[in-house]
């Protein structure tokens, strides 16, 4: 990052750790093809091997339960497989739009579930609805949220669903590094997870089964790789990034106390400045790191520009929107009024964040709406 800017935008993408920089770097120095049979091959072999054993042991899982994929995107499809023409998903409202997207489900076969004020899933709907299913289910409930941070009850919800016959889909990009996961303890069938959220390299993510038997269709044919679960030479760099990722993010997990100090103390500051914030999924599980927030009258995308310009960079909220900044399909399901929603702000801290960074946002935030209005409090009795 330059010089004086804070990055407070993690949840997009974290900087990549300098060790995964270096683990990358040396594995384009090995440079063979891990499928091949000569020494070379076998180098570049044993660094995915290391890789597959660190992102498993990030989740709890054996290395051979485990996928190398492009991203998190590409395993949420890989997870999403329909097997027969009556299949159903059942997908929080909630999900990443890589999830609601469907992966290889119809969107008539498409539902999904509801979640209350503070974005948390309805079990009692869920409930409802696998005991009126017949067709076979697949229920996909992400970890964490991505723009509110809100932790979901992803093994009360499998729970229900087993109980149905449905398999469970968990998309726990946004959890892993800050929250400690057991997939057994999940009991989730597929856990899913992303390089770049972690420290790791953009163009890598895993697709985790609770163990070998549990089913994959791939999303196309070709060679063997991957337990011919994902045809395609191993992009070795990445991967071996995302290993080293994935060792140093399961040791920082005790730093999430520290991070949720500077959190609330974010919340209190912002609170204080204008007595109208609106903290979205305050009432609810948190992730340690993420902050979601608005004030009625300011919007996201000139307070984004105006964050920017001050050297602060932050998102309104899933980066996977093109670059635009919309309303929040998240927020919407939670019931927030339209004109709030659009003014919503999300801040995400992570491994090299520090406490200076959310008083950088602070100062600028600040100055952002005295310029709307000499004094903060007259910003909101105006709109």
């Amino acid at each position: 990052m330059e010089a004086g800017s804070a990055y407070l935008d993690f949840n997009a993408t974290a900087p990549v750790r300098p060790e995964a920089i270096e683990a990358a770097c040396a594995a384009m120095r090995v440079g063979g093809n891990p499928s091949s049979v000569h020494s070379a091959g076998r180098a570049a072999r044993k660094l995915v091997e290391e890789a597959r054993r660190e992102v498993a042991a990030l989740v709890g899982a054996e290395p051979g339960a485990v996928t190398f994929t492009g991203g998190g995107t590409e395993a949420n499809a890989l997870a999403l497989g329909r097997r027969s023409e009556t299949d159903i998903l059942l997908a929080s409202s909630v999900e990443h739009p890589s999830v609601l997207g469907g992966g290889r489900f119809a969107s008539d076969a498409i539902e999904l579930i509801p979640v209350d004020p503070d974005g948390v899933v309805d079990l009692a709907w869920l409930e409802r609805r696998l005991g009126t299913e017949t067709a076979p289910a697949i229920v996909s409930v992400m970890l964490a949220n991505n723009e509110t941070g809100a932790i979901q009850p992803v093994a009360e919800v499998a729970r229900l669903a087993h109980a149905a016959g449905a398999r469970v889909h968990c998309d726990a990009v946004q959890a892993a590094g800050r929250l400690p996961i057991d997939i057994a303890a999940l009991d989730a069938d597929y856990v899913t997870l992303s390089a770049h959220k972690i420290g790791g390299p953009q163009g890598a993510g895993a697709l985790v089964r609770r163990d070998r038997s549990v089913p994959v269709m791939p999303l196309y044919r070709g060679g063997g790789q991957e337990r011919s679960l994902r045809p395609g030479t191993e992009s070795v760099a990445a991967i071996a990034g995302m290993g080293v990722a994935a060792r140093l993010a399961a040791g920082e997990i005790g730093r999430q106390v520290e991070l949720e100090r500077i959190r609330d103390w974010f919340e209190s500051e912002l609170c204080t400045i204008s007595t109208a914030t609106a903290v979205f999924a305050k009432g609810a599980r948190r992730l340690a790191n993420t902050s979601c927030f608005a004030v009625p009258g300011v919007s996201a995308e000139t307070a984004m520009i105006a964050l920017d310009l001050d050297g602060v960079c932050v998102s309104s909220g899933s980066a996977c929107s093109s670059g635009k900044v919309g309303r929040s399909h998240v927020l919407s399901a939670m019931g927030v009024a339209p004109d709030l929603a659009a003014g919503a702000i999300r801040v995400s801290l992570g491994w090299s964040s520090a406490r200076k960074d959310v008083e950088s946002f602070i100062e600028a935030w600040r100055r952002l709406l005295e310029r709307r209005g000499g004094r903060a409090q007259e910003v909101i009795e105006a709109a």
